[in-house]
């Protein structure tokens, strides 16, 4: 698909949130960089809670639909965590998962890079993982 190559030509989503340790971005901002790039196109993001065992994941799917109709899609999965964060309403936890989810599947759609690559063990990209890993919503 034309318009997913331009895309990913051009998309650069800067890392300007600031965790305790390390920078990252969200799917806003996979979506606030995203948006000039789409012309014709338009993006959709839909959820499904998916039971595996006793735990309950978010499937986010994210695709992308040109002036044509031709589409391509990618998921991204987060498990809703065991427990709440100190201060969260318990309403929150399926959000808080679908944000994440979300992102991943933008980040597949669109070849975004999170991280490092895992096989690279020199000191100095340890050092910026550590520094710069995206630790997600939780």
């Amino acid at each position: 698909m034309k318009l997913l190559n331009d895309i990913q030509q051009k998309l650069d989503v800067k890392k300007s949130r600031q965790g305790p340790n390390y920078k990252y971005h969200n799917a806003e901002d996979v979506l606030k960089a995203l948006k000039p790039l789409l012309g014709d196109g338009v993006i959709l993001l839909s959820d499904e809670v998916v039971c595996v065992g006793a735990f309950n994941y978010i499937k986010a799917t994210a695709t992308l639909k040109d002036g044509s109709g031709e589409t391509e899609t990618s998921a991204g999965w987060s498990k809703e965590p065991l427990e709440m964060m100190r201060g969260m309403d318990q309403c929150k936890i399926s959000g808080t998962a679908s944000s994440y989810a979300r992102k991943y599947a933008l980040n597949g759609l669109f070849g975004i890079n999170d991280t490092p690559d895992a096989d690279d063990l020199t000191s100095e990209s340890t050092q910026n993982n550590n520094e710069t890993q995206d630790q997600g919503a939780w």
